[in-house]
């Protein structure tokens, strides 16, 4: 199992848009500069977080993107169901079903009426990595970078997107 790296882009990406003002976006070739990624790759990441209503996007020469809604109402999770898909990372196909045993009539019958108890492991081990990603959002993000990354990091940041064209 593994994520796209358009997660982890689309993540770091969502953090620089926490500080902008209100009225202003934060532009793709900006984003895709900042990160040292194709802005093609990240445009398609940002059309997946605007279909989501994650983030709205704003058209023109001013144009660009900021976040739809408090990143304290945006998960780890809402970013991964975006980018990735919602569908499960396990796909049971019941192969007990075609087993040795299967071949007789009333062994059959009951491994068909019984659930696949490593599927129901896989779903529940997926369920609590969604429980934990729901649990983590921009704001935990945003909080933890301003424990870890020393302040002129945060602040050279901040001060890259306040002097682009958008904001």
């Amino acid at each position: 199992m593994q994520y796209s790296i358009g997660v982890e882009y689309g993540l770091h990406c969502l953090v620089y848009l926490i500080d902008i003002p209100p009225d202003s976006t934060i532009g793709i070739k900006e984003l895709s500069a900042f990160q040292g990624v194709s802005e093609t790759y990240l445009s398609k990441i940002f059309s997946k977080l605007t279909k989501a209503g994650i983030v709205s996007s704003v058209s023109g020469v001013k144009g660009g993107y900021k976040l739809a809604k408090s990143p304290a109402d945006i998960s780890f999770w809402d970013v991964v169901e975006a980018v990735e898909g919602a569908t499960p990372i396990f796909q049971c196909k019941n192969i007990k079903n075609n087993s040795y045993l299967c071949r007789d009539e009333d062994y059959a019958a009951c491994a068909l009426a019984s659930p696949c108890v490593i599927n129901l492991a896989m779903l529940e081990a997926e369920d609590s990595m969604r429980n934990v990603l729901r649990n983590k959002s921009l704001t935990w993000l945003n909080e933890e970078l301003d424990r870890v990354l020393t302040p002129q990091s945060r602040k050279d940041t901040r001060e890259y997107f306040a002097n682009s064209n958008n904001v």
